[in-house]
């Protein structure tokens, strides 16, 4: 089962010329900057705006303009979430839930337990609408969204105007949530941290147009952030945990380019993770050091060597068959020789486990 798009479209100075195939599984970020078209794309699939074109889900045709098809919004059976959660203001919590599972099961009265222990809601159930914070409101409107029983659920930046710690606890309720319904989602965001967070698959647009589709450890290594996203350029990497070593208190991690040691953590032998390791904090020398504090030296490989024309190029890294990106000065490029083919050891000073 699959999203199918192919829509094409001019609206004053803004194309949209997008095909894409995605499974109809897991989260899929829209991944771009401001102006992208990462809504308005969003917003056509949902049949909120009409763009030439064919959208279909599952086998089920929802546009197909020279058919002359098009499902409308309310026929699609999607949840929405917007940036700022629309609730019924007149009705409190529950009320709001249960409005949500109406659409999909009518006379059905009780709340999903599940869903409402998920996103925190339990102690809110009485509360108005109209007492709720920005946070509290983007919880209740994804729980309306889930309990309505999409078969697909769109999130348009959902924590964009939200501080920084409701933005961290919903997006850990939200993984919860859409993780143990299997409910496959379609999430617009900006942020890149929300992507490796959340995401299975990511679409970057720009200017209306893909320019790439890929899982996010593989989108990580070759996307090249600037301006505000400068110091978050780096790659995640899939890891399993294979050991807890207590008298050093640290956590083993294991990947196809070796092992790694991360503070200890309470985490299952065997379960699956993401690391991530920013460009900013990985080394590069021509022998392994001894007599160091840094416990992660791995050898790698280099592939090439990114922004010459820049202050600090960049240095892509064979590790495992993985990449691994490290931030270099002129200087190092000259004096160690940096150039395909070129065998190092990375010195990894920061490994951040992905929550």
């Amino acid at each position: 089962m699959s999203l199918e798009v192919a829509l094409r479209g001019r609206r004053g100075e803004f194309e949209l010329s997008v095909d894409l195939s995605l499974p109809a599984a897991g989260v899929s970020a829209l991944f771009g900057p401001s102006g992208a078209g990462k809504t308005t794309l969003l917003r056509a699939i949902a049949g909120l705006e009409h763009w030439p074109g064919r959208v279909s889900f599952g086998g089920e045709s929802w546009q197909d303009d020279p058919e002359r098809t098009f499902l409308p919004v309310e026929r699609r059976e999607l949840g929405f979430v917007f940036q700022s959660g629309a609730l019924f203001e007149h009705l409190n919590v529950a009320d709001n839930l249960r409005y949500g599972a109406r659409r999909r099961r009518p006379r059905t009265e009780a709340l999903a337990d599940e869903v409402v222990d998920g996103l925190g809601l339990r102690g809110l159930l009485a509360r108005s609408a109209r007492e709720l914070s920005a946070g509290q409101r983007q919880r209740v409107a994804l729980g309306r969204a889930v309990l309505s029983a999409p078969r697909l659920l769109l999130l348009d930046e959902p924590l964009a105007n939200l501080d920084a710690q409701a933005r961290r606890e919903i997006l850990r309720d939200l993984e919860r949530v859409v993780r143990r319904g299997a409910l496959p989602v379609l999430y617009v965001t900006h942020a890149w941290n929300e992507v490796e967070r959340l995401a299975e698959r990511v679409i970057l647009l720009e200017e209306g147009r893909v320019r790439e589709v890929g899982a996010v450890p593989e989108v990580s290594a070759r996307l090249e952030p600037t301006g505000d996203w400068e110091d978050e350029v780096g790659v995640v990497v899939e890891v399993e945990v294979v050991g807890h070593h207590d008298e050093d208190r640290l956590t083993e991690l294991a990947f196809g380019g070796g092992r790694l040691y991360v503070p200890r953590r309470e985490l299952p032998l065997a379960s699956r993770r993401r690391i991530r390791i920013l460009a900013r904090d990985v080394s590069l020398t021509l022998a392994s050091a001894v007599g160091t504090s840094i416990l992660n030296i791995l050898p790698v490989e280099v592939v090439e060597v990114r922004r010459l024309e820049s202050n600090q190029p960049l240095v892509v890294l064979d590790l495992g068959g993985g990449r691994l990106l490290a931030r270099v000065t002129h200087r190092s490029v000259r004096t160690l020789e940096i150039a395909p083919g070129r065998q190092l050891w990375a010195q990894i000073k920061g490994v951040a486990l992905l929550p």
